[in-house]
């Protein structure tokens, strides 16, 4: 039986078992307590071991933090202060010893540094362990949204030949293939025979499975070789993609707005005990802030007023802003947290700063794009309308130097039955970041790979 389930249950004379990882053992005189946790949820069961008991000597009073174990006894109401129950152990199993001197997680409080040289043993710490709860529950919530919105799930690509994002930050795939080569190409002897790369995005083979299902998603991992050392970037990160037909830029940023008050709602519903811990001991404020999110509509503004804004602040910026610069974090920051204290959507920048697939606004110098800024994250969602047209595609690839057979067949898609669609990105850490107010987006992903680090 789970502990999270255990917890919840009234004492009974029935004898059942539990199982889980010892995190404290304390003795006093013939009683031994013993604190073990299940990662079900973030507290612990307190068993209580009689020195009668059989291998009391042998195995009780050798436990030590970080052991596996397995009790049987029966659940009882506790006397102690701050516990409804205990566990009066009748009988113990070792499943794994601990050695005391070299386990490195002690019952004390690791800094989140310390924590990222020992991954494998991180989640066992109840800060990890509660930023992989909610992280989970989130995931579940994704699926959940996008079912009842009426959209299909679609696996796209890890492999991948086009660089959707066209900065050049895709990790190569190479390997030698099965034939002998000796092609002109450099990649003649590779397994696909042509440059290929971990996918930056899943955007594009979306768009070809919206033109055909109507509403579809993608969520998986990407991938970007981006030599960055911030405390908001990876190089291996998980995104939600989702892609509508018929759709234009507005509807989308509605969706994007929904999808996020739907997810951060859904985790105030059901991981009430993990949040607590996390407004107790990283953002006091937390909860509040997840419930505004969820309360208030967004602030939307354009490109060329936030910039306007900006500039008449009278705020010394590190990075001066003007009409054509991209947003840096301070810029995003003052915005969602000085000027409209709440999450802000920015639309219509400027063609030059956007990728090539982005449908080119009448004024000829903008597109239909839209970042979802959040408060203390920057950027969560990055979207727009997709340029629909062929004629203008193909030209803004060419201004951009694409090569236009490499895009054959996304070309295809404006050349067949194009209609008006629309899609977001959202990066799956940054709204675990927010959710979870952590600092460091390292500490909510299981395993980051950084650059230098993997």
């Amino acid at each position: 039986m789970l502990i999270r389930e255990i917890l919840k249950t009234a004492p009974a004379a029935a004898v059942m078992e539990v199982k889980g990882w010892v995190r404290t053992r304390r003795d006093a005189g013939g009683l031994s307590f013993i604190e073990i946790n299940d990662g079900s949820c973030l507290g612990n069961l307190q068993i209580v071991a009689q020195s009668d008991m059989d291998n009391f000597e042998t195995l009780i009073r050798k436990l030590t933090t970080g052991c596996a174990v397995r009790f049987t006894g029966k659940l009882a109401a506790s006397p102690a202060k701050g516990q409804d129950v205990e566990f009066q152990a009748e009988s113990v199993e070792v499943y794994g010893w601990s050695p005391a001197e070299s386990y490195p997680l002690q019952k004390k409080r690791h800094s989140f540094e310390f924590l990222r040289n020992v991954p494998h043993l991180r989640p066992r710490t109840n800060s990890i362990g509660s930023v992989m709860r909610i992280r989970g529950r989130l995931a579940i919530a994704i699926g959940r949204f996008f079912e009842e919105q009426g959209f299909v799930q679609v696996h796209t690509p890890v492999i991948s030949t086009s660089d959707c994002e066209g900065a050049g930050e895709m990790f190569s795939v190479t390997t030698p293939g099965p034939g002998s080569g000796g092609g002109e190409s450099p990649c003649s002897t590779d397994f696909f025979g042509r440059p290929a790369g971990l996918t930056v995005s899943g955007q594009l083979e979306a768009e070809a499975y919206a033109l055909a299902l109507g509403r579809v998603y993608t969520f998986g991992p990407t991938f970007r070789a981006e030599n960055s050392h911030t405390s908001r970037h990876l190089a291996e990160f998980w995104m939600v993609e989702p892609e509508m037909a018929f759709c234009d830029l507005d509807e989308d940023i509605d969706l994007a707005e929904k999808f996020l008050k739907f997810l951060i709602a859904d985790v105030l519903d059901n991981c009430r005990e993990d949040l607590e811990l996390f407004t107790k001991f990283v953002d006091k404020d937390l909860r509040n802030r997840l419930e505004t999110v969820t309360a208030r509509a967004f602030a939307r503004t354009t490109y060329g007023e936030a910039v306007r804004i900006l500039a008449k602040s009278g705020k010394k910026f590190e990075y001066p802003i003007s009409w054509g610069a991209d947003f840096q974090a301070e810029h995003e920051k003052f915005l969602t947290e000085e000027v409209f204290g709440k999450p802000t959507v920015v639309t219509d920048y400027p063609a030059s700063i956007k990728p090539f697939y982005m449908r080119l606004n009448d004024d000829g110098k903008t597109v239909a794009a839209m970042d979802v800024l959040f408060p203390a994250i920057g950027e969560i969602i990055g979207g727009s309308r997709r340029e629909d047209r062929y004629a203008v595609l193909e030209k803004r690839m060419a201004e951009r130097n694409i090569d236009p057979d490499a895009y054959r067949w996304y070309l295809d898609l404006r050349r067949y039955g194009s209609a008006p669609h629309a899609g977001f990105g959202m990066g799956f850490e940054r709204l675990v970041q927010f959710v979870t107010g952590m600092a460091n987006i390292r500490d909510v992903i299981p395993f980051p790979r950084t650059a230098g680090r993997a």
